[in-house]
């Protein structure tokens, strides 16, 4: 019964997330595609706590779609709305403003939060290979991914049950090299 419910739950953040995201795409990939790519990591570290699943499916739905904090607590309840919108940008702030708060607000996230997190950016910098846009764009991107590591790696490091996280940084750090960015380990 609990494993039904588990999969009802994770289907159901899926199939709302990627209803939200239709016919969008994020450097170059689409977000079903994209979404998925963050889930898929979440997996391949071991998590298979339903709430941390079906945050993973919804990471940017607040950031990026009609979507408010709300609606995710009534469909998902709190556990799930907390995760996703700790990892969310307030985008009724001006743009330095939200960056600055963003920034606080990664530092105080839950481990799990910061777990996703992780997981969005690997996923943002393996799709950057499909990216077509300037390099300006690609490199302020690249830019304020390694900044948001370095905001979350050191718990990462030091507090995580999943070995393999180590992993999925060392990885990123492999992208960043490739833009000409120093290494956030």
């Amino acid at each position: 019964m609990h494993q039904i419910i588990f999969l009802e739950l994770v289907k159901s953040a899926e199939l709302y997330a990627k209803d939200k995201h239709s016919g969008k795409t994020t450097n170059g990939t689409t977000y079903s595609q994209h979404l998925e790519n963050v889930v898929n990591r979440l997996k391949s570290l071991g998590v298979i706590n339903s709430d941390i699943l079906c945050a993973g499916w919804l990471c940017n739905t607040l950031e990026n779609t009609d979507t408010s904090f709300d609606d995710l607590y009534e469909q998902f309840g709190d556990v799930i709305a907390v995760l996703t919108s700790s990892i969310s940008k307030d985008m009724t702030l001006p743009r330095k403003q939200r960056n600055k708060v963003y920034s606080k607000q990664l530092k105080d996230a839950s481990s799990d939060a910061k777990i996703i997190l992780l997981c969005d950016i690997s996923a943002n910098l393996s799709d950057l290979k499909n990216y077509d846009a300037s390099k300006s764009k690609i490199m302020r991107q690249i830019r304020q991914n390694r900044h948001h590591l370095i905001l979350i790696k050191n718990e990462l490091v030091e507090n995580s049950t999943y070995p393999q996280i180590i992993t999925l940084l060392d990885s990123a750090n492999q992208i960043l090299k490739k833009y000409g960015q120093k290494n956030i380990l």
